[in-house]
């Protein structure tokens, strides 16, 4: 959206905002895995839109303690107040049409 690099938030491909979105809305533990099986993607595209992501702090990754091969995905306050944002103005552009 136009809107949104205007206001300078970052500019997501669909499938890092679905994923992002993903995250955020189901409240549980969130692996690599779990996220390809659900999105139907392939783990090395969950890796990269997560590598994009991290960079933007929008997510977190973190080894599982009860099984260090499992890569645990967590949300951030930062991801958070980006969703908020694109949010509002999703909601702004409603009014407007």
């Amino acid at each position: 959206m136009v809107t949104a690099l205007q206001k300078g938030l970052p500019d997501l491909t669909s499938r890092q905002f679905t994923l992002l979105l993903h995250v955020y809305l189901k409240d549980q533990a969130h692996t690599v895995r779990g996220l390809a099986e659900e999105l139907n993607m392939s783990k090395p595209a969950v890796t990269r839109a997560l590598d994009r992501l991290g960079k933007y702090d929008f997510v977190r990754r973190k080894t599982d303690e009860n099984d260090r091969r499992s890569i645990l995905v967590q949300r951030t306050i930062k991801g958070s107040v980006y969703l908020r944002e694109f949010g509002d103005m999703v909601e702004e552009f409603a009014e407007e049409v």
